[in-house]
């Protein structure tokens, strides 16, 4: 997970009874999500322009908004697509 722009290693929280040895071991490997895949992204243009408009529409300068789609493996296995096709402007309250 990310806090402030750097990397922080998660952790399990505390219970009376462990099912493992909680001492790490071995070397700190990533699994960041673009270590083994090549990401590719995706966007429908009726998406974008609906986006645009809403943005130009709004009055205030920042506002929060959903982009809502789809995550697959590609078929050679190397990379992710990452397709958005959803523009939901989301509620004020």
């Amino acid at each position: 997970r990310f806090i402030l722009g750097r990397m922080v290693p998660f952790s399990f929280p505390l219970s009376k009874r462990a099912l493992w040895d909680p001492v790490p071991m071995g070397d700190v490997i990533g699994a960041h999500i673009t270590y083994y895949r090549n990401p590719k992204l995706s966007l429908m243009e009726k998406t974008l322009r609906l986006a645009y408009r809403h943005a130009k529409q709004n009055e205030k300068k920042s506002f929060s908004c959903f982009l809502l789609g789809t995550l697959a493996v590609n078929e050679d296995g190397e990379g992710i697509t990452l397709t958005i096709d959803r523009f939901d402007p989301g509620r004020e309250v």
